[in-house]
């Protein structure tokens, strides 16, 4: 009776570990992509009733901009300012205000735009981080501008206390002066928090978004 009562307890307790990550894995992502897409309707529609000038709905609470990385994720990365939990949570990806403040692109000035977003749950967005590789593209899209990146450095595995990465000059990719930088962060090995897998980018150009908002040559096919 004994062995009986403790094996039903043990299938009562895989069941409930395989619901919550169920929960974790699936769900999570479906809240996060559902509430990432009002937001990002909203940055959208903010842009579209501004009328032509400014940089766009900067430093909002819905959105600053709108990420692409096509040989990491086919759909559009909304970009939030912060690295909070409850932020990254709602399926965007955020812009580093500590304890290393990000340089955005809109400023015109040399720096490091550093952004994180989660690789499992809660929208994944950086979940196929792995398969960039040199070379490949980073669009940030704004309300009147695309910045084109091009990935040179990738680092795997470092540890998660390392913010030397997110430097204003990120020497550790092998970069000793100023420059436009960006930098993708987050978490490694795949379902862990242990270290952090960084992706290093620098500015290759600057385009004007036209009134058919035209992507880049590089978010094209």
């Amino acid at each position: 009776m004994a062995v009986s009562v403790f094996g039903e307890l043990l299938i009562t307790a895989g069941l409930v570990l395989g619901l919550f990550v169920v929960y974790s894995l699936w769900w999570t992502n479906v809240l996060a992509d559902r509430k990432a897409a009002e937001e990002g309707d909203k940055v959208r529609d903010t842009w579209a009733h501004e009328g032509s000038g400014g940089p766009g709905a900067l430093d909002t609470k819905d959105g600053i901009g709108f990420l692409h990385v096509p040989d990491m994720n086919d759909d559009e990365i909304l970009i939030k300012k912060g690295t909070a939990t409850e932020i990254l949570n709602d399926g965007v990806a955020g812009y580093y205000t500590d304890p290393v403040k990000a340089t955005l692109p809109t400023s015109g000035k040399n720096g490091n735009f550093a952004l994180a977003a989660h690789r499992d749950g809660h929208g994944a967005e950086f979940h196929n981080i792995h398969k960039l590789e040199e070379g490949d593209p980073i669009v940030f899209e704004t309300k009147d501008k695309w910045y084109v990146y091009k990935i040179y450095a990738i680092l795997p595995e470092t540890s998660k206390y390392n913010v030397k990465v997110l430097d204003a000059v990120p020497k550790e990719s092998g970069r000793k002066k100023a420059g436009k930088y960006i930098t993708l962060t987050t978490c490694t090995p795949v379902y862990t928090s242990r270290y952090r897998y960084v992706v290093w980018g620098e500015l290759e150009r600057v385009e004007k978004v036209d009134a058919e908002r035209t992507p880049p040559e590089e978010l094209r096919g």
